[in-house]
């Protein structure tokens, strides 16, 4: 085994890290970039209010698939690396980090005062215990295959070797050994991530379904402790007094509110009763930032729209035949104007897509793996005539023949003056839609059970390379709403897992994102930014580009 600092890994890891986390720094009326007041004393009440902008579906780190409950479970458990202010891994329950000469055995040395808000120790058969849950069919984890790097984690879940046969292997207490099936240089930035978080056996099966739900067990081993739930309305956390660095959290209280209005969240900022929000009402952008309240930072994510190709048992006929046809998929995918939705709706400095993933991943030679643009975004003249050729082409001549499509999307937010728009672009080329909505919750499980036709979607990067983007649409994956299948596209995806020549692999990857814009089973409409407000006292906030507010450092003057 050869001992390996962890910096010297993260020169190493990915010429793909994109330094733009910021951390709110606010002593002067201009919010600066970078990390500020760490140092400092604060002087006022440390409590905080941070507005989510939704109200979680599950704050279980096994089951959780949206960024904002991300958020909260970030705050509350703590796996064996954190991400830091570049995206780049660092020792958290883990002191420290080994990893043998071939890149396949990684030994992890806990800290032996990492302790669970309850006072018990976090002990090595924790993540065991919580990785092995999620591998587990039954327990249904959308996220199971981020687990698949860790040699026969795969075939544990197919039912295909026992537990004792998968890479986790428990030394001691505080000894944990993990083999993986091939080198995975991002494996680190993995292991920071909520699928990754350790968990209390004795908690979870005493209460397997509502173990999460309840102040009393939802036992976490991060900065933050939950106290107080009020459904609909906030969950409020304390510092967590056994946390191993709990010297160094700042805040008293972090409470976060469920406003699901950005007019009212916004409202609520400047009248001094929140001191964070999650997003702001568009007209409320430009403005806020001439203020200083309001600042646009880069998110490593593609807004987009799904349309069910796979999970068809609810579609009649005649949507189910023209949406599993790619040409109306193409068609209907050329003609959205993505610039107007970006300058009438979303305002935020947002990139019009001309792929799925998105700007922000470099290759090793330095340059952007999303160079390839699939369509041009700003030929609209251009896109609705190859749109009404490709209808043609596909027997819908004019849309003559086409069923009224659904275009499903949450109301929270936005997304209905975003449809509204998509409605309209469709109908140029005989395309005719109706809107509905559901909130977030049921909208959810509604597209994950594939009881829709086209709906509203987004993906942020769970860890910054291609593979966070393209291993969703793999032939059954947790997360693939669109029930898309494609066996090149799985070989494509599967081989560049463990390609260890990083040329061949990023060229896998482009084969498999050429298969995906060919067939279509997406609409990319732009690639995200993150737009928040906060107040000039608030400081030490960390807001990553991959859609995580963590709050360990985070104080008010």
């Amino acid at each position: 085994m050869k001992s390996l600092k962890l910096k010297k890994l993260c020169a190493v890891l990915m010429a793909a890290t994109i330094s733009t986390s910021l951390f709110i720094g606010c002593g002067s009326d201009d919010k600066s970039t970078g990390t500020s007041g760490s140092g400092s004393t604060a002087t006022t009440n440390q409590d905080l209010v941070f507005n989510l902008g939704e109200d979680p579906e599950t704050i279980d780190p096994t089951l959780n698939t949206s960024s904002g409950a991300g958020t909260i479970i970030v705050n509350a458990f703590e796996g064996l690396m954190v991400l830091d202010e570049n995206e780049q891994p660092k020792e958290a329950v883990a002191e420290s980090m080994e990893v043998s000469e071939d890149g396949l055995v990684y030994t992890f040395k806990l800290r032996e005062d990492a302790k669970w808000s309850d006072g018990e120790p976090v002990v090595a058969d924790n993540f065991k215990y919580s990785w092995l849950r999620a591998l587990d069919k039954a327990t249904a984890a959308e996220y199971s295959y981020q687990l698949y790097y860790i040699k026969n984690a795969e075939k544990f879940y197919n039912g295909e070797v026992s537990a004792d046969e998968v890479g986790i292997n428990v030394i001691d207490e505080h000894t944990l050994e993990v083999t993986l099936e091939s080198p995975t240089s991002y494996f680190p930035q993995l292991l920071a991530f909520p699928t990754y978080a350790p968990l209390r056996e004795d908690i979870v099966t005493a209460d397997p379904e509502g173990w999460a739900t309840k102040v009393d067990t939802y036992i976490s081993n991060g900065p933050f402790k939950l106290v107080k739930w009020d459904m609909k309305d906030q969950l409020v956390f304390e510092r967590n007094e056994n946390y191993w660095d709990a010297s160094n959290v700042k805040l008293d209280t972090l409470t976060f509110k469920l406003v699901t209005d950005e007019t009212t969240a916004y409202s609520e900022l400047r009248a001094g009763n929140f001191d964070i929000v999650n997003s702001v009402p568009s007209n409320e952008i430009e403005p806020g930032k001439e203020e200083g309240l309001v600042q646009v930072v880069p998110k490593l994510g593609t807004y987009f729209f799904a349309a069910n190709v796979g999970k068809q048992d609810t579609l009649s006929a005649d949507v189910k035949k023209a949406l599993g046809n790619k040409l109306v998929r193409q068609a209907l995918n050329l003609v959205i104007d993505r610039q107007e939705i970006i300058d009438n709706v979303g305002k935020a400095e947002q990139i019009p897509a001309y792929s799925f993933v998105p700007q922000g991943i470099f290759n090793e030679d330095g340059s952007e793996f999303s160079d390839k643009e699939y369509y041009d975004p700003t030929d609209m003249d251009g896109n609705i005539e190859k749109a009404k050729e490709l209808l043609k082409e596909a027997g819908y001549e004019n849309g003559e023949g086409l069923p009224t499509f659904e275009l499903m999307y949450n109301s929270e937010g936005q997304h209905k003056d975003i449809c509204q728009i998509i409605q309209q672009n469709w109908n140029e080329i005989g395309v005719n839609v109706e809107l509905t909505n559901q909130e977030w919750a049921v909208f959810l499980n509604t597209r994950q059970q594939g009881d829709y036709q086209i709906s509203r979607h987004g993906w942020i990067g769970d860890y910054v390379d291609p593979m966070t983007f393209l291993d969703m649409w793999v032939t059954g994956g947790g997360n693939n709403d669109c029930g898309f299948s494609n066996a090149e596209y799985d070989k494509l995806v599967s081989d560049a897992k463990v390609e260890t020549d990083a040329a061949k692999r990023i060229e896998m990857l482009r084969k498999a994102e050429d298969i995906l814009m060919d067939e279509m089973p997406i609409f990319p409409i732009y690639y995200y930014t993150t737009v928040m407000a906060w107040n000039d006292n608030v400081k030490g906030v960390q807001v990553s580009t991959l859609g995580k507010v963590t709050f360990k450092n985070a104080y008010k003057e």
